[in-house]
């Protein structure tokens, strides 16, 4: 995926205080570590990032970051930043039901949606404000997240989300390559592992709740083409495949490592075909030192919650806990190194990152909140 600029929710001292608990105890933090920092960092983003007067949230902080695109300031988010807030917030509810943070997002992200022939979905920028494209990938995540939300709480109105968003995606499937589905709305160059690894996990949650074999089918489709076309032979994933000539962009991002993984778990989880746990636990361990072997994360938070995602996953039929603890070690460093005065995450140049970035990173301490409840780290 193109890096799009997209921009939830600190207090002083926040390194000070982080410098305090760590080598508490074995794992170097406090019980309830991560708890503290994600609700630290929750505080952050509403505090940087949440613009009061319109109602949205901002793209960057610094106002001479903000993109001019087609002649017009984008000075507010892109959809995926509020993808990254949404998955975060179902995070954050699963630790503290009482929240609702879900159902504020989806009032903001609905200014995005565009009604528009032959599927309703999202578009990647507010409507009223000139929109941009619709890409399948950024529809897939809100999917992903409503499905999640639908597993954990029921609400119709979440699993009817979930099944919108699928019936939008499916009008970019073509037999193309083989079959696949583009990257965006409306262009043809690329089928990308963000669009298609995202697009089983999808079918395969909507299976699980309808037991609907069509969606299976399409899931099994759609999984095994991504494997034929983009899997390396390490078992981790390229960016993608040019429709024109068959070339591939050989980027390897842990995103797309992340919605495959997890799509073997799930796999597993349903058919019960030991091959696909086989599979799961090979990429994981191939995924482990590559994009974890140095300590640092290589490519950005939000990529990174995507794999964690599938970790998580991988530990119901997997107890061993080394992914999460290579994770831990990276994570542990960026709350350490990679922070300025205000808790905002920043990057090589002491910039300060997106607000996607800053979501990725809320989903992330979400997700070892949980985890340090659970399992010894």
């Amino acid at each position: 995926m193109m890096i799009k600029k997209k921009g939830f929710f600190i207090g002083l001292g926040l390194l000070a205080f982080s410098t305090l608990v760590f080598g508490q105890n074995k794992s170097g933090n406090k019980p309830g570590f991560y708890k503290n920092e994600m609700q630290l960092l929750q505080r952050s983003i509403q505090k940087n990032f949440y613009d009061s007067a319109s109602g949205n949230y901002l793209a960057v902080v610094d106002p001479a970051d903000r993109e001019v695109k087609n002649g017009y300031l984008r000075e507010y988010t892109y959809l995926w930043s509020l993808c990254a807030l949404y998955q975060a917030a179902n995070e954050i509810e699963k630790l503290t039901p009482k929240r609702h943070l879900m159902a504020p997002l989806l009032k903001i992200m609905y200014k995005y949606y565009d009604a528009a022939p032959p599927r309703p979905g999202f578009s990647d920028y507010i409507m009223k404000l000139k929109p941009g494209e619709r890409y399948y990938d950024d529809n897939e995540w809100v999917g992903i997240a409503a499905l999640d939300a639908y597993a954990r709480t029921g609400q119709k109105t979440d699993l009817e989300l979930g099944q919108a968003m699928y019936d939008f995606v499916m009008t970019g499937y073509n037999q193309d390559l083989g079959g696949g589905v583009y990257w965006k709305e409306g262009s043809m160059s690329s089928k990308n592992t963000c669009s298609n690894g995202p697009a089983v996990l999808v079918a395969l949650q909507l299976y699980q709740v309808t037991k609907d074999k069509a969606l299976l089918d399409t899931a099994l489709k759609i999984f095994n083409w991504t494997n034929d076309k983009l899997q390396t032979p390490a078992k981790l994933y390229y960016d993608n495949i040019s429709t024109k000539d068959g070339s591939l962009n050989k980027t390897i991002f842990s995103y797309n490592t992340g919605t495959m993984l997890e799509a073997n778990v799930y796999l597993y989880g349903i058919t019960r075909d030991r091959k696909y746990l086989e599979a799961a636990n090979e990429m994981a361990d191939s995924s482990l030192s590559f994009f974890y072997g140095n300590g640092k994360f290589r490519d950005g938070y939000w990529f990174n919650a995507v794999l964690l995602r599938a970790y998580q996953h991988l530990l119901k039929y997997n107890k061993d806990t080394k992914y999460i603890l290579g994770f831990k070690r990276c994570l542990d460093y960026a709350l350490n190194h990679e922070r300025n005065s205000k808790g905002l995450f920043t990057g090589e140049k002491d910039e300060v990152r997106n607000l996607v970035e800053h979501g990725g990173m809320l989903e992330i301490l979400a997700r070892f909140a949980w985890l340090e409840k659970h399992y010894d780290l």
